[in-house]
């Protein structure tokens, strides 16, 4: 006599009544790497592309050399903004003291200064909608959201304005960019595509 086999049970994990939260993601077991909770739902990400990955390297050592002494500077990490929302910004900075040692997992949004996301094909509406309106109305102060434009990279700037809890647009950047906040910046853009563009062949 043949037995069946047994059905083997999901391999992704199953929400519990009412969803996830900010906690389970450092609980749950064997959660592909930069795993994000929205909603109390669990958000995967698909493979980086490369401009995504220099664009992240990119703002992380730029920012990190121009940042005043004490502020922190880290990319993918996440933020818990209440029970149900635990977000991972590509690059954030954040303020003095709140990087507590190596096994940190996660910061609090009260201490973030500036979150930036750099927009894949996947994450379009999170990275534009759901994510920005979440920074906003959890008050941190700065968005910027990096978009590859047909090979070139566009920055759009966004400052709170906090009586509505709202982003209101300061700039967009395609070359240079240059503002006064959240500390003086000035970076050449272009940087970002030069070590992804092949070299000429002879």
């Amino acid at each position: 006599m043949s037995v069946e086999p047994e059905a083997s049970g999901p391999t992704w994990p199953v929400p519990p009544k009412g969803g996830w939260t900010a906690d389970d993601l450092d609980r749950l077991p064997n959660l592909p790497p930069h795993t994000e909770l929205i909603d109390g739902s669990l958000v995967f990400v698909s493979p980086q592309t490369i401009f995504h990955e220099s664009a992240v390297d990119f703002f992380k050592w730029q920012l990190r050399s121009l940042a005043p002494r004490g502020l922190a500077v880290r990319r993918e990490m996440t933020v818990v903004i209440d029970s149900r929302n635990r977000p991972e910004p590509d690059v954030l900075v954040l303020r003095k003291g709140v990087v507590t040692g190596p096994g940190q997992t996660q910061f609090d949004v009260e201490d973030v200064i500036l979150a930036i996301e750099v927009v894949s094909p996947d994450s379009e509406i999170r990275d534009r909608e759901a994510k920005p309106q979440k920074y906003a109305k959890a008050g941190i102060p700065h968005f910027w959201r990096v978009e590859n434009d047909r090979g070139r990279p566009v920055v759009y700037v966004f400052e709170l304005e906090p009586a509505s809890r709202q982003y209101a647009p300061t700039g967009i950047f395609h070359d240079d960019l240059k503002v006064s906040v959240p500390f003086p910046i000035t970076l050449d853009l272009a940087e970002i595509m030069r070590d992804i563009e092949e070299p000429e062949t002879p």
